[in-house]
Formats: structure tokens, sequence, C-alpha cells
């Protein structure tokens, strides 16, 4: 087990991160057409049923109407820089700003379903450790509500400027940093740099998360042979430079990352700060090589991307809708195969594991990508976020067939147009 999926531990001051009591999700349909109750305890799922077959000890929630799914993960935030794009002048590291972007951060991609996120955090220059100690509180604050991993990120870690910078990445990990990455390509020696990285995660026992375009397949096959082994694992992303490669030689560089066991994650909803270059990893041609590929959001209204969302389910989306993967595999990037990258524990709607769940309004999962509004999230066994869409029509001649709930007890407001059936998204 790797040093990140041990890292949740119960928070101080005696708060139960897992609720004991039990909980009961009832009517739930799952994505092979079974209507189920689940029922949680202590933080897993103790017992599956056919719906309406357990009866509720605890807390009930009826998840009529509700496709249940393992949560989301998300393996490549950028928890310093979240939110900052529309901030006056120069982004704000001091200590406070970073802490509260990083929760706020945090907590958006949890209503979205994620309950475990890795969130790469720059360390050295002015700002030394600064940001990395924010983010690592911003973690204590949200222990119980979502697992967040930090991983630190130095700027050059070769030569005689990159000497601080590695001092500074064994510090880090000594700090509570559960991964150590960064950015080879813009260190004037990147294969020296990759091995600087993997020398301090061999020495603390942690994974390794490298940025990179991939658009140097030699550069990639050589980080693959120096990373073949290493336990806990090897990740790099975003490699959007893969799919500008010759087919031939993508094909070849898979092959070797497949062989060497490093997962790629791409980010389909745009870039990040550690690579200049936007597009998306061929996951087909990567997953056909048998290499694993977890999806992230990357940028989160920050530069790099002022509009990103961090949704795992809008990276999804763009998998099936652009990437050619089937819904299917396109929701296991963001979930199973995403907490395989992260060293967590596999989740299934099935007894014995943990429960860590999302509840989408839909009936099946194509239908839950396309329009993915009202969502139930559960984490450690209990609902930490609820998000609800209601959309209204106007009354209209037009004999729509959709679920409805009655109009509105309270007047109009004067001038607005009169209110119509309600539909629950």
């Amino acid at each position: 087990m790797s040093a990140e999926s041990k890292q949740p531990q119960p928070p101080e001051d005696g708060a139960a991160t897992a609720d004991s009591t039990s909980l009961l999700l009832s009517h739930a349909r799952l994505t092979d057409g079974r209507s189920v109750d689940v029922r949680l305890v202590g933080g897993r799922i103790e017992a599956v049923g056919t719906a309406g077959s357990l009866p509720a000890v605890g807390a009930r929630v009826d998840l009529a109407g509700y496709l249940l799914l393992p949560a989301a993960a998300e393996p490549h935030a950028h928890a310093d820089t979240a939110l900052s794009a529309d901030s006056p002048g120069p982004v704000s590291y001091a200590p406070e700003d970073v802490q509260r972007r990083a929760t706020e951060a945090a907590l958006l991609q949890l209503g979205h379903g994620a309950t475990a996120q890795r969130a790469h955090v720059r360390i050295g220059d002015v700002h030394a450790l600064g940001p990395l100690e924010a983010v690592l509180q911003a973690r204590r604050s949200l222990r119980g509500l979502v697992d967040l991993t930090a991983v630190a990120v130095p700027r050059l870690l070769t030569g005689v400027a990159g000497a601080d910078g590695l001092a500074m990445l064994r510090d880090a990990v000594k700090m509570g940093a559960g991964v150590v990455g960064g950015c080879p390509d813009l260190d004037p020696d990147p294969a020296g740099y990759v091995e600087a990285v993997l020398e301090v995660a061999a020495e603390h026992g942690v994974p390794v998360d490298l940025h990179t375009d991939g658009d140097d397949p030699a550069r990639l096959t050589r980080l693959a042979a120096m990373a073949g082994g290493l336990r806990p694992g090897v990740t790099i992303g975003p490699c959007a430079g893969l799919g500008r490669l010759p087919a031939d030689a993508a094909r070849r560089t898979a092959d070797a990352l497949a062989a060497a066991g490093v997962t790629v994650v791409c980010l389909p909803q745009g870039g990040c700060g550690g690579t200049e270059r936007r597009g998306a990893a061929p996951a087909r041609l990567l997953r056909a090589a048998g290499v694993r590929v977890a999806a992230g959001s990357g940028a989160m209204r920050d530069v790099a991307n002022p509009v990103g969302r961090g949704d795992p389910l809008e990276a999804a989306y763009l998998l099936a809708s652009l990437g050619g993967l089937s819904p299917e595999e396109a929701y296991a990037a963001v979930s199973t195969e995403a907490r395989s990258a992260m060293g967590l524990p596999e989740v299934r709607v099935e007894a014995g594991f943990p429960a860590e769940l999302l509840a989408v309004r839909g009936e099946r999962l194509s239908g839950v990508l396309s329009l993915a509004y009202s969502r139930i999230v559960v984490h450690r066994g209990r609902v930490v976020a609820r998000t609800s869409a209601v959309r209204e029509y106007c009354d209209s001649a037009a004999a729509l067939d959709l679920p409805r709930q009655a109009r509105p007890e309270r007047p109009p407001e004067p001038g607005s147009p009169p209110a119509g059936p309600v539909v629950r998204s």
C-alpha cells in the first residue's frame, strides 16, 4: 500500500471521519439496471440487496431516480493557484490566501463527486514551502469531508541552482507532502531531474507524479526505463504531446510506458500551469497498449484555464464525446483508474468495499455523463455534499411527457413569466 493510501487518518479532537451509524441508500439504480438498497456502516458497504429488502436501522436517503456509482477521484489538481484567475494583479501566495483558495477548490470538486483529490503545489523560489504548508493546513481542516493529498513540485533539481530545490523537496516530504513531482521538461537536464525525483521517492517510499508534455518519445522511453519497477508507483501527465507524434512513434512509446507500469493522467478539460501546450493524450492508443489511463481536471479557474470547472464528470464526458472511449471506460478513468493511480483502495457497489459513492440523477451512465446536474456525494459512509438542480418551463401548448412537480404555491413576481412544469435534473 502506498504512502498516499495510508495518509487519511482520524482527525484531531475526536471528530469522526467515518459515521459509525448505519445509513441506508434506498432504491438506487446500478449500471447493470438493478434497483437496490445499499446499507453503509462504519465507512464501508455492509450489504446490497434488492430495492425494499433492507431495513433502515439509522438514517435513510431515497435514491429513486438516481444512478449509484463509485465516487470519482481527482488525480491532478492545482490547489495553490486554483480560483485565482479573477484576482487583480499578481496571484497572492500569502498562506491565508492559498489556504482559502485550496479549501474552496477542494469543496467545489467534492460537490462534483471527487472524494479523494491529489493537489500539485509548487515549492521553492521566493515562496519556499509556504504554499505547501497552506495546502496541508487546508487538508487538515477538510479531514472527514474529503481526502486531500499534496504533491511537492520543485522548479529546478539539477546543477548548482537545483541543489536548494532538492533539499527543499526532501523537506516537503517531511512536512507531509504525500507525493513528489515536478516538471522535468523545464529543467536544463530533464533526465537528471527525473533521477533526482525518483531518488527522493525511493528514500521516503512515496509515489511520483511528474508533469510532461510527452512530445519527445526518446525522453519518455528513458523515463519509463528509469521508473520501471519503482513502488509505490509513477504517474505522468498530461502527455498531450503524445497525440501529436506519428502513430508508430506514439505506439512504441505507449508500449514502453505499459511495460514500465507508468500511469498516464490526461486532462481532457485543458492544460495546467505545468505545461505550455494544450490538447489531450491519446487515451484509446494508450489503453490499447495496456497503459493505465486516468483523467484529471488540471487548472481550475487560474491563468492556465480561467474557466476550468474541476468536474470529473465533465472530464469523462469529453473522453466519451471526443476521446473515443465508451461511457463506461470514460467514467472508469475518473473513478476506478484515478483511484488506482492515487494508490487508493478499489470501490465497487458491493458489500465489503469502501463507502465512497456518487449518486447522480439519471437512469444510464450515458445520460449521467450528458446531463450530470443533481448529485449526492458519500464519503466514508456519510453524505458530505448535495447538489440539486430544478429546471422550470413556462406554460406551453406543447404536451411534454416529462416528470413534473406541482406548480409553486408562491405567486409570481410582477412582470415575470408564468410558472410552468418543473423538471428535476
